[in-house]
């Protein structure tokens, strides 16, 4: 049994009050979709699987945060109770916190595409809320990459684990950068941005 795209926003909203986690679900949801396409991954249902997991992949955060080993744990059970007990998302939700749960290792093109892409959507917006405007249309390549350079800016994002990029998926950072800002600039009226 597959999820469909509505039963995830259904999970994500009955389950993050937060308007903010939300957001960052879908821009990591809308990252996903454009990184399929990017790695050939376009069929229709294909590219809905990644943006579905990305919708997903922190939609127990509010209810875990202070526990970390459980994160994802909840998402995989409120799936179990809707009978989805395997397939790529169920998979990639269980790679998705292997620091804390060691469910299983993050391995696949999918896997890493979310463990790249995560924390690279909250560094854009970041970038974007210090913008005089604090708009998506107003961040550039140039403006995400001199904010990188400034260790001391958004310092709790890894941003060794979004550089992972080139190594695991075969997209230099920039281009892995251009495509995250796109991708969240095209759904800026989601986002709030």
């Amino acid at each position: 049994m597959l999820l469909t795209q509505p039963q995830a926003f259904e999970l994500l909203e009955s389950h993050t009050e937060n308007i903010n986690l939300r957001r960052h679900c879908m821009a990591v949801g809308y990252t996903m979709r454009a990184l399929a396409k990017k790695l050939g991954r376009a069929r229709t249902e294909l590219a809905e699987v990644w943006e579905t997991l990305g919708i997903l992949h922190d939609a127990d955060w509010e209810e875990t945060k202070d526990t970390p080993d459980n994160h994802t744990k909840h998402t995989l059970a409120w799936l179990k109770e809707k009978g989805i007990t395997e397939g790529p998302i169920v998979h990639s939700l269980m790679s998705h916190n292997t620091k804390h749960t060691h469910l299983a290792e993050v391995s696949g093109v999918m896997e890493w595409a979310l463990e790249t892409c995560d924390e690279l959507t909250g560094f854009i917006v970041a970038v974007a809320l210090v913008r005089p405007v604090k708009q998506l249309a107003t961040v550039s390549l140039h403006s995400i990459l001199k904010k990188w350079k400034t260790k001391e800016f958004a310092k709790a994002v890894d941003r060794s684990q979004i550089a992972q990029c080139e190594e695991k998926l075969g997209i230099p950072l920039n281009e892995f950068i251009e495509i995250t800002l796109k991708a969240m600039q095209e759904h800026h009226e989601e986002l709030g941005l």
